[in-house]
C-alpha cells in the first residue's frame, strides 16, 4: 500500500461515485415526478409481491423477506421498484429481491435502491454484501466484485480488514 489507503478503497470510492452520479435526475423526468425510496411497511407486501412477479425468470417467487427488509420506490402511492436487505450476521447480507417496474427504468432507482441497502447494512455493521445476479455489470458498478472466479455471488466488502 503505497498510498496508504486500502485496495478496497477504490472500490468503495467508485461506487460512491456511481451511486452519486446514478441518483441524478434522468433528463425529461420531472424532479417531482421522481419516485421517493423509503423503508417498506407490511401494507406494501401485496404490491411488493405483485411487482416481483413481473419478473418470474430472474426473481425468486417464494420465501421473500419481511417488509422491514424492503426499501420501496413510492411514485405517488404506487410502489414501482423494490429491493431487501437479508442479513445473515454481522458477517454477510445479501441485498436482494431487486425490481423495477418496467415503466420506471432506466432513471437509476435500481440504483438508489441497493444504496440505501447499502447503507443499512453498514448502519447494522455488516462487514459484507453479496448479490446471487445475472446483472454482474449493475452490480459492478456498483462496486460489487466476484469472489474466487464465481460468475454470479458478487461481495462488496462494507469495512476494511484489519491486518493482525
Amino acid at each position: 500500500m503505497v498510498s496508504g489507503k486500502s485496495p478496497h478503497s477504490r472500490v468503495r470510492s467508485k461506487a460512491r461515485s456511481n451511486a452519486a452520479r446514478d441518483t441524478e435526475i434522468r433528463p425529461g423526468v420531472r424532479p417531482e415526478l421522481r419516485p421517493k425510496i423509503r423503508p417498506a411497511g407490511n401494507d406494501d407486501m401485496v404490491a411488493i409481491r405483485e411487482l416481483i412477479r413481473l419478473f418470474p425468470q430472474h426473481l425468486v417467487q417464494r420465501n421473500l423477506p419481511r417488509a422491514p427488509s424492503f426499501f420501496v420506490a413510492d411514485a405517488g402511492g404506487r410502489l414501482v421498484g423494490c429491493c431487501a436487505l437479508q442479513v445473515y450476521s454481522k458477517r454477510l447480507a445479501e441485498v436482494r429481491s431487486l425490481a423495477v417496474h418496467p415503466d420506471f427504468q432506466d432513471r437509476g432507482l435500481a440504483s438508489d435502491l441497493v444504496e440505501r441497502c447499502t447503507q443499512r447494512a453498514r448502519e447494522r455493521g455488516v462487514r459484507e454484501l453479496f448479490a446471487v445476479t445475472s446483472q454482474t455489470s449493475f452490480f459492478a458498478r456498483l462496486g460489487f466484485a466476484t469472489f474466487r472466479r464465481e460468475k454470479t455471488a458478487m461481495f462488496l466488502e462494507l469495512t476494511p480488514r484489519t491486518s493482525n
